[in-house]
């Protein structure tokens, strides 16, 4: 079940997951000369390689942070542009490689500035970079928008030495724009494939961060959550995403949703990559006042946490509906739960989806009461030639053809339509996303667990433009986005080569704790592989 289904859906089971199946897709295809079941080939030097791998090469002198940034910008070209046509990519930074010089010339003088210096990064298209970059979320309305400033995570990132290499396609408007979108598209920069079968979904709204990495586009990527935006096209592209806890890492610069839902985090190949960026990010800014609750909560290195016995001894709440569905996926759901025994954990069966089953419809009307409030605070500032929603809405309204040549923008207006944060609708429903916590706390409280698992999400979908996204059922992400508590996800395996993750989560500032039992079944179940690349599972 897609983050935007489950939060105007009144109850967690409305799909049932049992109904699905691996799918031929209708969406045109890249080529029609090649077989559509032949893999691209694939012989990129930097396949795979983690930041410390990059890092090494540096350190040798066998590559510099200039010569990876033109290779990774050579292969955003090459396959994100043209070859298998990923699309992940909305815009490069033509300051890249100087920003990459800048850090060789630092190196040779003797100047690192941690394991992130000179190593290109990705972020998604609703963060600020006062640079030559747009910052748009995707939409035509927001083009040739150009932010005064960094937003306070692209500051840090720039602090510790990272390129910023480009940003990332997104689901427009971070997939609030309609309720029947396809995840990944953007007025502005079209559809995002899945790099394991293009005519697949990549999931959204993160879609481009999630492709990209997956696709060794980057080292690594940022990208934003309200509910589902990291964790679920992390699970679909077969990648490890963190979304941390609320108030973890500044909101300031980034086009928002929901002040008490949203948040940044890192998505990367390895629990390694994913701790590292995580690191780089946190702090405490002025302008966002929720990430003073994380002082003394956070460190500069989540890396310390990482233990290859870090099951040993821990208790686990297994989500107990995910047990039935589609058999491919129950499949791999019970083969990561036989993998949490043999490192030393205590399983307990929990039903924490059906103590939340009638809370999605409240999720639905605080996201749209703070998503009119946080576009237009954001908007009243910013240098777009929209300066609220309510233009935003009209400016599709005139440039239909272009704004909305599938969808319509239903979920903006119904926001529009919304009064202030004082409503009490607002408020009595805030109230009810907020019992989340209490549930979670209570459940781990009682079975004196140290985090609950679930199968992060189902399968990719088929890219649908018409109908857009259709649920895939084992929806794991909106409790502790509600609840604003960290959530992770590592691949778990894949169905017919569509990959599945499988996600762990905890109370508030436990990113360290999910960190350890994350690393602990990643080292032991090793799961991630490289995309395939193929146009579609069954041929023209």
């Amino acid at each position: 079940m897609n983050r935007r289904n489950f939060i105007k859906s009144s109850s967690v089971a409305s799909v049932s997951a049992a109904s699905l199946t691996v799918a031929a897709c209708n969406t045109p295809k890249k080529t029609s000369s090649e077989n559509d079941t032949q893999p691209f080939t694939d012989e990129f030097e930097l396949n795979e390689l983690t930041i410390g791998d990059l890092q090494k090469k540096m350190q040798s002198g066998q590559a510099s942070s200039a010569t990876i940034t033109q290779l990774y910008l050579d292969r955003i070209e090459a396959i994100d542009k043209n070859g298998p046509g990923l699309n992940a990519v909305i815009e490069v930074n033509p300051d890249a490689l100087t920003m990459a010089k800048a850090m060789d010339e630092e190196r040779k003088a003797g100047k690192n500035r941690g394991p992130l210096h000179g190593i290109p990064v990705l972020i998604k298209d609703n963060i600020d970079t006062g640079d030559q970059m747009m910052t748009t979320a995707g939409s035509l309305a927001l083009e040739g928008h150009k932010a005064a400033k960094d937003a306070f995570v692209v500051t840090k990132l720039r602090e510790a030495g990272a390129v910023i290499l480009g940003k990332t396609n997104l689901s427009e408007w971070a997939n609030f724009r309609s309720t029947r979108s396809s995840s990944g598209w953007s007025s502005r920069g079209g559809q995002t494939r899945n790099p394991f079968v293009l005519d697949r979904s990549p999931c959204g709204s993160s879609s481009g961060s999630g492709s990209a990495v997956a696709a060794n586009l980057c080292a690594v990527a940022v990208g934003t959550e309200t509910d589902g935006s990291i964790i679920a096209p992390s699970s679909f592209c077969g990648v490890v995403g963190i979304k941390p806890t609320v108030g973890l890492i500044s909101r300031s610069g980034i086009i928002p949703i929901s002040k008490t839902q949203d948040t940044a985090g890192p998505m990367a190949r390895t629990v390694t990559d994913a701790a590292i960026l995580l690191g780089a990010m946190v702090g405490i800014d002025p302008a966002d006042a929720v990430t003073s609750e994380s002082n003394g909560k956070s460190t500069k290195d989540y890396t310390t946490f990482l233990q290859a016995n870090g099951l040993s001894g821990k208790r686990i709440g297994v989500e107990k509906s995910f047990l039935k569905g589609h058999e491919g996926v129950v499949g791999l759901y019970k083969q990561a739960i036989e993998v949490l025994k043999k490192q030393g954990a205590s399983i307990v069966e929990v039903e924490l989806l059906k103590s939340l089953s009638d809370i999605g419809g409240a999720e639905f009307t605080v996201l749209q009461y703070e998503f009119k409030d946080g576009v237009n605070r954001y908007l009243a500032t910013a240098n777009a030639r929209v300066k609220t929603l309510a233009e935003v809405i009209a400016f599709n309204q005139q440039n239909a053809v272009k704004a909305m040549p599938f969808f319509k923008q239903e979920t903006l207006e119904s926001s529009e339509a919304k009064a202030g944060l004082d409503s009490k609708e607002y408020t009595d429903a805030l109230a009810k996303t907020r019992s989340s916590r209490q549930l979670i706390d209570k459940l781990m409280a009682e079975h004196k667990l140290d985090a609950i698992c679930g199968t992060s999400i189902g399968f990719a979908g088929c890219i649908d433009l018409i109908n857009g996204d259709y649920d895939t059922g084992f929806y794991f992400c909106p409790p502790a986005a509600m609840a604003g508590y960290p959530h992770i996800t590592i691949p778990m395996g894949s169905v017919q080569g569509l990959p599945v993750g499988f996600s762990l989560i905890a109370g508030a500032y436990q990113e360290g704790a999910l960190l350890t039992m994350g690393y602990a079944y990643e080292q032991a179940s090793k799961k991630r592989v490289r995309p395939t690349f193929i146009n579609s599972l069954i041929p023209a």
